[in-house]
Protein backbone atom coordinates (compact mmCIF):
# COMPACT_ATOMS: atom_id res chain seq x y z
CA UNK A 1 0.00 0.00 0.00
CA UNK A 2 1.08 3.23 -0.93
CA UNK A 3 1.86 5.59 1.97
CA UNK A 4 0.02 8.56 2.56
CA UNK A 5 1.25 12.20 3.23
CA UNK A 6 -0.34 13.94 5.24
CA UNK A 7 0.72 16.77 7.90
CA UNK A 8 2.47 18.53 5.02
CA UNK A 9 4.10 22.12 5.65
CA UNK A 10 3.02 24.91 3.54
CA UNK A 11 5.51 26.98 2.01
CA UNK A 12 4.86 30.19 0.16
CA UNK A 13 5.97 31.35 -3.92
CA UNK A 14 8.18 33.76 -4.16
CA UNK A 15 8.97 36.02 -7.24
CA UNK A 16 7.03 35.78 -10.43
CA UNK A 17 8.31 32.63 -11.23
CA UNK A 18 6.20 32.27 -14.74
CA UNK A 19 3.91 29.66 -16.14
CA UNK A 20 3.93 25.75 -15.76
CA UNK A 21 1.96 24.47 -19.09
CA UNK A 22 0.80 21.18 -18.39
CA UNK A 23 -0.31 18.38 -19.92
CA UNK A 24 -1.51 14.81 -18.67
CA UNK A 25 -2.37 11.46 -20.70
CA UNK A 26 -4.60 9.14 -18.86
CA UNK A 27 -6.29 6.06 -18.50
CA UNK A 28 -9.46 7.03 -19.30
CA UNK A 29 -11.76 10.38 -19.67
CA UNK A 30 -12.74 10.28 -15.93
CA UNK A 31 -9.99 11.84 -12.73
CA UNK A 32 -12.21 10.31 -10.31
CA UNK A 33 -12.32 6.96 -11.87
CA UNK A 34 -9.48 6.65 -14.01
CA UNK A 35 -5.41 7.33 -13.38
CA UNK A 36 -2.72 9.39 -14.79
CA UNK A 37 -0.48 7.29 -17.15
CA UNK A 38 1.52 9.59 -18.64
CA UNK A 39 2.73 13.97 -17.84
CA UNK A 40 4.34 16.56 -18.88
CA UNK A 41 5.39 20.38 -17.45
CA UNK A 42 7.00 22.74 -19.75
CA UNK A 43 7.60 25.93 -17.53
CA UNK A 44 8.33 29.07 -19.52
CA UNK A 45 9.30 32.28 -17.85
CA UNK A 46 7.58 35.76 -17.57
CA UNK A 47 8.41 36.57 -21.13
CA UNK A 48 7.03 33.58 -22.48
CA UNK A 49 10.58 31.72 -22.82
CA UNK A 50 11.26 28.23 -22.34
CA UNK A 51 12.86 27.03 -18.98
CA UNK A 52 12.99 23.40 -18.95
CA UNK A 53 10.70 20.66 -19.99
CA UNK A 54 10.20 17.56 -17.88
CA UNK A 55 8.12 14.31 -19.09
CA UNK A 56 7.47 11.10 -17.43
CA UNK A 57 5.69 7.83 -17.93
CA UNK A 58 3.36 6.96 -14.83
CA UNK A 59 2.41 3.43 -13.53
CA UNK A 60 -1.37 3.62 -13.02
CA UNK A 61 -1.03 0.69 -10.99
CA UNK A 62 -3.75 -1.32 -13.58
CA UNK A 63 -5.03 -0.92 -16.73
CA UNK A 64 -3.23 1.12 -19.27
CA UNK A 65 -6.75 2.31 -20.71
CA UNK A 66 -6.98 3.42 -24.44
CA UNK A 67 -3.53 2.64 -26.23
CA UNK A 68 -4.92 3.87 -29.73
CA UNK A 69 -5.24 7.13 -28.27
CA UNK A 70 -2.18 7.33 -26.03
CA UNK A 71 0.24 5.24 -27.49
CA UNK A 72 0.79 3.49 -24.07
CA UNK A 73 1.33 0.09 -23.79
CA UNK A 74 1.68 -1.85 -20.71
CA UNK A 75 5.39 -3.20 -21.77
CA UNK A 76 6.29 0.68 -21.60
CA UNK A 77 5.75 0.95 -17.65
CA UNK A 78 7.55 -1.59 -16.50
CA UNK A 79 10.10 0.77 -14.93
CA UNK A 80 8.39 3.75 -14.51
CA UNK A 81 7.34 5.21 -11.50
CA UNK A 82 3.58 5.62 -9.66
CA UNK A 83 2.76 8.98 -8.81
CA UNK A 84 3.78 9.19 -5.29
CA UNK A 85 7.46 9.01 -6.63
CA UNK A 86 7.19 11.80 -8.43
CA UNK A 87 4.35 13.59 -6.19
CA UNK A 88 7.22 15.96 -4.21
CA UNK A 89 9.22 17.02 -7.52
CA UNK A 90 6.44 17.66 -9.56
CA UNK A 91 4.70 20.49 -7.17
CA UNK A 92 8.39 21.76 -7.20
CA UNK A 93 7.64 22.32 -10.86
CA UNK A 94 4.20 23.71 -10.45
CA UNK A 95 5.03 26.15 -7.39
CA UNK A 96 4.62 29.76 -7.65
CA UNK A 97 3.71 29.47 -11.69
CA UNK A 98 0.15 29.95 -13.45
CA UNK A 99 -1.11 26.55 -14.21
CA UNK A 100 -1.57 26.98 -18.49
CA UNK A 101 -3.37 23.97 -20.46
CA UNK A 102 -5.26 23.41 -23.05
CA UNK A 103 -8.57 22.72 -21.28
CA UNK A 104 -6.61 23.27 -18.33
CA UNK A 105 -9.51 22.01 -15.97
CA UNK A 106 -9.27 18.96 -17.27
CA UNK A 107 -5.34 18.62 -16.51
CA UNK A 108 -5.53 19.66 -12.92
CA UNK A 109 -9.04 17.66 -11.73
CA UNK A 110 -6.73 14.48 -12.85
CA UNK A 111 -3.36 15.88 -11.04
CA UNK A 112 -5.95 16.90 -7.89
CA UNK A 113 -7.35 13.63 -8.05
CA UNK A 114 -4.20 12.02 -7.81
CA UNK A 115 -2.75 14.05 -5.26
CA UNK A 116 -5.95 13.17 -2.86
CA UNK A 117 -4.78 9.76 -3.48
CA UNK A 118 -1.98 10.40 -1.37
CA UNK A 119 -3.64 12.82 1.43
CA UNK A 120 -2.37 15.70 -0.05
CA UNK A 121 -4.68 18.53 -1.40
CA UNK A 122 -3.47 20.84 -4.46
CA UNK A 123 -4.09 24.38 -3.98
CA UNK A 124 -6.20 26.67 -5.80
CA UNK A 125 -3.73 28.69 -8.26
CA UNK A 126 -4.28 31.18 -11.27
CA UNK A 127 -5.12 29.02 -14.29
CA UNK A 128 -4.90 29.96 -18.02
CA UNK A 129 -6.47 28.10 -20.87
CA UNK A 130 -5.79 27.79 -24.33
CA UNK A 131 -8.41 26.75 -25.38
CA UNK A 132 -10.62 29.71 -24.20
CA UNK A 133 -7.93 31.87 -25.10
CA UNK A 134 -8.50 30.57 -28.68
CA UNK A 135 -12.39 30.64 -28.18
CA UNK A 136 -11.65 34.70 -27.93
CA UNK A 137 -8.73 35.10 -30.23
CA UNK A 138 -8.75 32.44 -32.73
CA UNK A 139 -12.44 31.43 -33.65
CA UNK A 140 -10.88 28.53 -35.38
CA UNK A 141 -13.84 26.87 -37.86
CA UNK A 142 -12.40 23.28 -36.98
CA UNK A 143 -13.40 23.20 -33.80
CA UNK A 144 -11.22 23.86 -30.07
CA UNK A 145 -9.10 20.66 -29.96
CA UNK A 146 -5.43 21.39 -29.79
CA UNK A 147 -4.86 20.46 -33.16
CA UNK A 148 -7.10 23.05 -34.86
CA UNK A 149 -5.95 25.83 -32.51
CA UNK A 150 -2.18 24.47 -33.43
CA UNK A 151 -3.08 24.55 -37.11
CA UNK A 152 -5.19 27.70 -37.34
CA UNK A 153 -2.24 29.45 -35.78
CA UNK A 154 0.21 27.80 -37.97
CA UNK A 155 2.08 25.79 -35.58
CA UNK A 156 3.99 22.69 -37.36
CA UNK A 157 2.70 18.91 -36.94
CA UNK A 158 3.59 17.15 -33.53
CA UNK A 159 3.28 13.15 -31.98
CA UNK A 160 -0.09 14.12 -30.28
CA UNK A 161 -1.70 12.28 -27.62
CA UNK A 162 2.52 12.62 -25.75
CA UNK A 163 2.07 14.39 -22.86
CA UNK A 164 5.62 16.42 -23.64
CA UNK A 165 4.44 17.24 -27.77
CA UNK A 166 1.11 18.08 -26.19
CA UNK A 167 2.35 20.62 -23.43
CA UNK A 168 5.39 22.05 -25.77
CA UNK A 169 2.59 22.92 -28.26
CA UNK A 170 0.23 24.10 -25.90
CA UNK A 171 3.55 26.66 -24.48
CA UNK A 172 3.92 28.06 -28.12
CA UNK A 173 0.42 28.48 -28.90
CA UNK A 174 0.13 30.41 -25.37
CA UNK A 175 2.78 32.63 -26.67
CA UNK A 176 0.78 33.12 -30.08
CA UNK A 177 -1.73 34.48 -27.98
CA UNK A 178 0.57 36.60 -25.89
CA UNK A 179 -1.80 37.33 -22.96
CA UNK A 180 -0.75 40.21 -20.60
CA UNK A 181 -1.19 38.99 -17.28
CA UNK A 182 1.03 40.48 -14.60
CA UNK A 183 -1.62 40.14 -12.28
CA UNK A 184 -1.86 36.50 -12.74
CA UNK A 185 1.78 36.04 -11.91
CA UNK A 186 1.32 37.85 -8.93
CA UNK A 187 -1.51 35.76 -7.53
CA UNK A 188 0.51 32.59 -8.41
CA UNK A 189 3.89 33.78 -6.46
CA UNK A 190 1.49 34.69 -3.29
CA UNK A 191 -0.39 30.82 -3.36
CA UNK A 192 0.59 28.73 -0.11
CA UNK A 193 1.89 25.18 -1.52
CA UNK A 194 2.43 22.05 0.70
CA UNK A 195 5.55 20.67 1.22
CA UNK A 196 5.45 17.14 1.07
CA UNK A 197 7.78 15.68 3.60
CA UNK A 198 10.76 13.59 2.09
CA UNK A 199 10.18 9.99 2.46
CA UNK A 200 13.06 7.81 2.17
CA UNK A 201 12.29 5.04 -0.93
CA UNK A 202 9.10 7.33 -2.70
CA UNK A 203 10.87 9.95 -4.84
CA UNK A 204 11.94 8.38 -8.34
CA UNK A 205 13.45 9.08 -11.52
CA UNK A 206 11.15 10.47 -14.11
CA UNK A 207 10.93 8.20 -16.76
CA UNK A 208 10.29 9.09 -20.59
CA UNK A 209 8.69 7.37 -23.64
CA UNK A 210 11.92 6.80 -25.13
CA UNK A 211 15.42 6.12 -23.00
CA UNK A 212 13.45 4.65 -20.29
CA UNK A 213 16.59 4.85 -18.30
CA UNK A 214 16.67 8.39 -18.14
CA UNK A 215 17.19 9.71 -14.68
CA UNK A 216 15.55 12.57 -13.10
CA UNK A 217 18.73 14.37 -12.70
CA UNK A 218 18.43 15.16 -16.79
CA UNK A 219 14.66 16.85 -15.96
CA UNK A 220 16.26 19.98 -15.40
CA UNK A 221 15.47 23.71 -15.88
CA UNK A 222 17.49 25.14 -19.03
CA UNK A 223 17.47 21.32 -20.86
CA UNK A 224 14.90 20.25 -23.83
CA UNK A 225 16.32 16.40 -23.76
CA UNK A 226 13.54 14.35 -22.85
CA UNK A 227 12.33 12.03 -25.83
CA UNK A 228 8.93 10.98 -26.42
CA UNK A 229 7.70 8.24 -29.08
CA UNK A 230 5.78 9.56 -32.27
CA UNK A 231 3.17 6.88 -30.89
CA UNK A 232 0.27 9.52 -30.58
CA UNK A 233 -2.95 9.43 -32.52
CA UNK A 234 -4.98 11.56 -34.60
Amino acid sequence: MLPRLQGAAVTHGSGLAGYAVVDVEATGSSSRRHRVIELAVVQLDRDLRVQGEFSTLVDPEGPVGPTHIHGIEPDDLRTAPRFAGIAARLLGLLRGRVLVGHNVGCDRAFLAAEYARLGVELPSMPQACTMRLAERHARSPRGLSLRACAEDAGLPGWPQHTALGDARTCGRLFARYAPGIEAELAEAAAVEWPRLPHMTGVEAPWIGRQGRSRALEENVPGRRMVSFAGKGGA
